[in-house]
């Protein structure tokens, strides 16, 4: 009898154990999965909304949490929009390396596809708030140091990367990556001031044909 009472409060123990094991990986996987949840919802707002008037109050009521959550998860406010501001660029790099990599007749026509993606009446809001975002930043750059420099950075490696892969030296691959990045977010400046379509998209095939004029010389490596 004292055998099977022992057996009995050993399974009992077992099962308590095992319950309390799953509560808590279920609450340890919901808590990873919530700061990513928020900072996809906030991407959203300030996409929609901008930076310039953000205030953490208003945004955590709008993404359905509270502001010392958001402070827990992301920091301070500025950090906050850094992160946020990253998840966009990280959507948006993904939309475009799809179109880099469909089966286009030559690289200027994916250009073209990027291009017509960036001027589209749904994206113009990205990139109010992006250019709003930038200015800000500019004014603030100590506090911003992270965001102006992952705005360059990030973009020049995304797009100096299918170059250094075709055998182009990392130098010139980098100074194409800059004159491309400039080129695009020059237009996309001057479309959101002026919405002058028929004048920048002659512009940008000139622009196109000065860019396939470029010669960019690949590294031979020689074997030992």
């Amino acid at each position: 009898m004292r055998a099977v009472r022992i057996l009995r409060l050993t399974i009992s123990y077992l099962k308590q154990s095992f319950q309390l094991c799953y509560i808590l990986h279920m609450s340890r996987t919901a808590d990873a999965r919530r700061p990513v949840e928020l900072l996809d919802a906030i991407a959203g707002h300030i996409q929609a909304h901008g930076v310039a008037e953000l205030s953490l109050r208003p945004l955590a009521k709008a993404v359905g949490s509270s502001p010392r959550v958001l402070l827990y998860y992301f920091g301070s406010k500025e950090d906050l929009v850094v992160k946020a501001l990253g998840r966009l660029r990280e959507r948006q790099q993904s939309t475009y390396a799809k179109m880099k990599s469909a089966n286009f007749a030559a690289p200027s026509d994916a250009c073209r596809a990027i291009w017509k993606s960036m001027s589209a009446p749904e994206s113009e809001g990205h990139f109010r708030m992006f250019f709003e975002s930038y200015s800000m930043a500019l004014r603030h750059p100590r506090r911003f140091r992270a965001f102006l420099s992952a705005a360059v950075e990030d973009w020049i490696e995304f797009l100096a990367a299918p170059m250094i892969r075709k055998g182009v030296s990392e130098k010139d691959a980098r100074t194409h990556a800059t004159i491309v990045l400039a080129g695009f977010r020059g237009f996309m400046l001057d479309f959101c001031a002026s919405r002058d379509r028929k004048r920048l998209d002659a512009a940008f095939e000139l622009w196109l044909s000065a860019l396939d004029s470029i010669h960019l010389a690949k590294e031979i490596s020689h074997g030992n």
